[in-house]
């Protein structure tokens, strides 16, 4: 099997056993303080990965890997808020529409072309994901499935600079950024909604920390050996992985309109994963993953 793929898919097993945690947490912790505490744990340990690697930051590029720390960060607040409020399994499928942004921005911004064929991929997509977010029954799932939309365009447009900070910048640089910003954009939210954790709080905080920054690591990894939508559409195991872990530990179902709309979403995943992908106009990496 090819590195790459192999590594996307342990990224979503990693980060389905996160969102265990994310929503476990999410109980009796604000979102916020989930995403600060998933950061900071995060940042502390990657730098002191970055110190024993010998990476040294660079001097350049700088205003690119704050872009994409931020983007991260507001991809953080808008998911870990979905998955507060839904089922993991829909959460998870919304989040997983990032390959539908993925395609036009890296086509725009890469040069990562499309073919006729994965545009007429474009409908299925979107009604799958209208099915989701069900409009036409208005009320509150609705909304936080809107905001699901959200963080898969959000981490589209992480997964784009990734892409494009990886054949420039190491590894652990990208991520330090992405955690520092997250870190720095949820502090002042939680501010005036601090909850002390209580033991078990503690140890879901500190898990979700140490987890998710192995599946940063894996997927950063991953994104460096792989196209960036080939990487996206094999992620879409991890729809698989969270309804899973939703049905065991909070019996939690699909509806109806989730599996029709979910299908035509993996559906359209499959396909355009078969489609013949160029190569992006980007140079060679320019470090060794790990």
């Amino acid at each position: 099997m090819n590195k790459g793929i192999l590594l996307a898919i342990v990224s979503s097993l990693t980060f389905s056993i996160m969102n265990v945690f994310v929503k476990a947490a999410s109980e009796t912790i604000p979102v916020s303080e989930i995403v600060f505490f998933r950061s900071f744990i995060g940042a502390f340990l990657i730098f002191i990965l970055m110190r024993k690697a010998k990476v040294t930051f660079s001097k350049n590029g700088v205003p690119m890997l704050v872009l994409r720390g931020a983007l991260g960060a507001f991809y953080l607040l808008a998911y870990f808020f979905t998955i507060a409020h839904i089922p993991l399994g829909d959460a998870s499928i919304l989040a997983h529409l990032s390959p539908f942004f993925a395609i036009m921005l890296s086509g725009y911004f890469l040069k990562e072309k499309m073919n006729r064929n994965m545009v007429m991929l474009f409908p299925l997509f979107i009604v799958g994901a209208m099915l989701l977010i069900n409009p036409l029954s208005y009320n509150s799932y609705t909304v936080y499935a809107l905001v699901g939309v959200l963080s898969a365009f959000l981490a589209a447009c992480a997964a784009t600079s990734i892409r494009y900070l990886s054949t420039r910048h190491h590894k652990y640089e990208i991520v330090f950024y992405f955690l520092a910003s997250g870190t720095l954009v949820s502090l002042p939210l939680m501010w005036n909604e601090f909850v002390w954790p209580t033991p078990l709080g503690w140890f879901y905080l500190l898990c979700i920390g140490v987890v998710s920054l192995i599946g940063q690591l894996v997927l950063t990894s991953a994104f460096t050996h792989e196209n960036i939508m080939v990487v996206e559409v094999v992620r879409y195991i991890g729809i698989f992985f969270n309804v899973m872990w939703g049905f065991v530990f909070w019996g939690e179902t699909l509806s109806v309109l989730s599996l029709v709309g979910g299908a035509l979403i993996i559906g359209a995943s499959i396909a355009l994963s078969r489609q013949k992908m160029p190569e992006a106009k980007i140079k060679p990496s320019l470090v060794k993953a790990e």
